[in-house]
């Protein structure tokens, strides 16, 4: 395997690598090609990490967490990419929390954050997207009316992972009528939804089969009650608190695509300096090199990227911009590299043994997830270069 590109003896994060790298050494390429066949949830996997205190690293350690900032949770979920894992099975239980850290009552933070630092409890799921509003999320159509002491829930939620290992989500309702807003992005409302409590009893999980082995659903909310005193924050506030955590989840993402790319390259690039045709190496072939090197720079620069949006993150300083470029230059990084290792193990890249296809499925969600390309650009073109807004 080739060496850890670009980094040194100096790498300020090296201790966080090493460890990260001896846990994800128990649980190598045969064990998650193994849950991705079986379609199951990497449960070993995640308790592992969890028990090592690895989710708990974004909760400050008045609470049972690491304390420690993004950037160190970046490389985190960074190795467990490029180790051959994937986090999209246990992201949530490392941001999810935050909009509760930031917005929460002090009797909030101080019943659920030492059990989610423990793993005792997970909070996993966010209930955002709905099928009929997608990205729009100031459309929402589900609604949370305040009945005495509760809260009624009715709507519909789509593409909401990880229910059938969470204890806790968190969703954003509607609480006041859109057209009784001044402003479309008022009105909604963040709520601490008690999952074992819910399923059942107003709610109802309808599990959406996928390309990747990502475990994820379709929710459907019936006159679902929710205690009052699980209103996050202030009522009306809560696209605002969602907004929030959307820059430490696309940074997280960047550095997922980041840890992919260094995969496949990885990968890549032992291949084809052992695998010979026609009496030398591929390797030595500069259109096999080429599409390589293009990669490997491309994911050089995006880990810049990655660095600035996490500084700027953990210095409370404007991010949005940053954290935006940063997920669209690594998935797309990430992308180019999955396509040339795919390329030139030829048909091996196809069989599931070289864990390449699974690998290339699971990189391919962060062209669309957890925002697409196309409203990247908008964001950009309209809060960095002031052209007019496009929708």
């Amino acid at each position: 395997m080739m060496d850890r590109r670009m980094q040194h003896d100096t790498d300020p994060h090296q201790e966080i690598r090493d460890a990260l790298r001896a846990l994800c050494a128990q649980f190598p390429d045969e064990y998650h090609r193994k849950v991705d066949e079986a379609r199951r949830y990497p449960e070993e996997f995640v308790d592992a990490l969890t028990q090592a205190g690895w989710m708990a690293a974004l909760i400050p350690q008045e609470y049972g967490g690491s304390g420690l900032g993004l950037t160190e949770a970046s490389v985190i979920m960074e190795e467990i990419n490029r180790c051959g894992g994937n986090s999209g099975a246990c992201h949530g239980q490392m941001y999810n929390m935050g909009t509760l850290l930031r917005h929460g009552s002090a009797e909030q933070k101080d019943k659920y954050l030492p059990r989610i630092a423990s793993g005792e409890w997970r909070l996993q799921s966010m209930g955002v997207t709905e099928p009929t509003t997608g990205t729009d999320t100031t459309q929402i159509k589900t609604t949370a009316v305040k009945k005495g002491d509760r809260y009624v829930v009715n709507g519909q939620k789509v593409w909401i992972s990880r229910i059938q290992h969470s204890d806790f989500m968190i969703l954003l309702a509607r609480t006041t009528p859109l057209a009784e807003v001044k402003k479309k992005s008022e009105g909604m409302s963040i709520f601490m939804v008690d999952l074992r409590e819910a399923i059942g009893h107003g709610l109802a999980v309808r599990p959406i089969a996928n390309m990747v082995n990502h475990e994820t659903n379709e929710l459907f909310f019936e006159n679902l009650e929710i205690p009052a005193e699980n209103l996050i924050g202030e009522e009306g506030m809560g696209f605002r608190y969602i907004l929030d955590g959307l820059n430490a989840e696309r940074t997280l993402i960047a550095a997922e695509c980041i840890g992919d790319g260094y995969w496949f390259i990885d990968r890549v690039t032992r291949y084809v300096k052992d695998r010979t045709v026609f009496g030398r190496p591929i390797g030595q072939n500069q259109g096999v090199q080429f599409p390589i090197a293009e990669a490997f720079i491309e994911v050089e620069a995006a880990n810049l990227m990655r660095w600035e949006a996490c500084r700027r993150f953990d210095a409370r300083e404007p991010c949005g911009t940053q954290a935006n470029m940063a997920k669209y230059l690594a998935a797309k990084a990430s992308w180019e590299a999955a396509n040339a290792c795919l390329q030139f193990h030829g048909g091996f890249g196809f069989a599931c043994e070289y864990d390449v296809e699974r690998k290339f499925r699971e990189t391919r969600l962060y062209q669309v997830a957890p925002i697409s390309t196309n409203l990247i650009f908008s964001y950009v073109a309209e809060h960095v270069l002031g052209l007019p807004r496009s929708f």
